[in-house]
């Protein structure tokens, strides 16, 4: 087999661009993933000159090329660290790249070929926007509840005999209330950062989602919401899941909470066995949900309006019912508000 196409057979399975040169700087392989990030066909640039095939600038607008001379230069250099550059194309257009190169030596440290590693910028760039977004989001998050804390706890320190009883008691409820919001939001984040790493952990046992539904408007109506807020429908017999209960409880929580913080009208909450699995599917009779945005309803900081929220509840809801083995879908009403749903199959663990 040729060099080329040997360099291409090993260097395609690869996620990074690979561009290799020989001894006199012709390129001699390239592998799809260059193709995809430089945008060329692998013809075009087979045989021509490193520097020429890959235009590269510095974000100084220095030729990187004339800076790092890797067919001159020292002979004990084997490797050139990472660096972000600009590959120039021929419309002026400039593209950020993470490029690293490679110095094949002889054994006289002559030099015998060139291996240059390309990576696109987009995805870091994503990741970077998504964290930065992250600490935006938790920042205006937290300090909402610190602010009352912190207000309510100085102020009853330092005026504890001006208040009444039922003063206090407001002032206590009220940090008790911001205390459990401030320990959901950190419980979000640990299952936002769970379920990125693949290390959500399900302790699961026999569960009646028909009861986790009931038990979840129960604890809200009794907490002030109208109970005709609510209706709550169940197809009998519904057959129990083998789940996670408390994972179960925290999605059905979040469901429940996006069609309050963000329909309208009546919360329905069904609960229905089909196919081998048991459906649960809420309703809400507001404006639901754009068709342009339902791609996007899964994701991280995805907000259904301006009524606040982290936009972290459905990612992790849905995060939570895909390690179940389980589906969710979003879409809907038939009264037109949005429909937020899943299905977990039925079933327990062999032997």
């Amino acid at each position: 087999m040729p060099e080329g196409q040997r360099a291409r057979a090993e260097y395609d399975d690869l996620p990074d661009g690979v561009v290799v040169a020989d001894a006199a700087g012709r390129v001699v392989a390239a592998n799809a993933a260059a193709e995809r990030i430089l945008r060329t066909p692998r013809d075009r640039l087979l045989g021509r000159p490193l520097d020429a095939a890959l235009p590269l600038r510095d974000p100084q607008g220095r030729d990187w090329w004339a800076c790092t001379r890797p067919f001159g230069g020292l002979r004990s250099r084997v490797r050139q660290p990472e660096r972000l550059l600009l590959l120039i194309r021929d419309d002026g257009e400039e593209q950020p790249l993470l490029v690293t190169a490679s110095f094949q030596r002889d054994d006289e440290r002559k030099l015998s070929g060139v291996t240059v590693c390309l990576r696109d910028t987009l995805a870091r760039s994503r990741h970077e926007h998504s964290a930065a977004e992250l600490v935006s989001v938790v920042a205006h998050e937290l300090r909402s509840p610190l602010t009352s804390v912190k207000g309510f706890t100085a102020t009853l320190l330092g005026k504890w005999e001006r208040f009444t009883d039922e003063q206090k008691r407001h002032m206590l409820t009220t940090v008790n209330a911001d205390a459990d919001r401030l320990t959901r939001l950190i419980s979000e984040l640990l299952d936002v950062s769970r379920i990125e790493t693949g290390r959500l952990e399900l302790h699961k046992q026999p569960v009646d989602l028909a009861e986790l539904v009931q038990h979840d408007v129960a604890g809200r109506v009794a907490a002030g919401e109208p109970a005709d807020r609510f209706r709550v429908e169940v197809a009998q017999p519904t057959p129990e899941v083998w789940a996670d209960p408390d994972k179960l409880a925290q999605v059905i929580g979040n469901v429940i909470e996006n069609a309050l913080r963000h329909g309208a009208g009546a919360v329905t909450v069904a609960v229905a066995g089909r196919n081998g699995g048991v459906d649960v599917e809420v309703t809400d009779e507001g404006e639901g949900i754009p068709d342009e945005a339902l791609p996007r309803v899964f994701g991280k900081f995805w907000r259904g309006g301006d009524r606040g929220g982290t936009g972290l509840g459905l990612f992790v809801a849905k995060g939570i019912i895909d390690a179940h083995g389980g589906t969710m879908t979003a879409g809907r009403a038939p009264a037109g508000g949005a429909a937020i749903g899943f299905t977990l199959p039925i079933g327990a663990p062999a032997g």
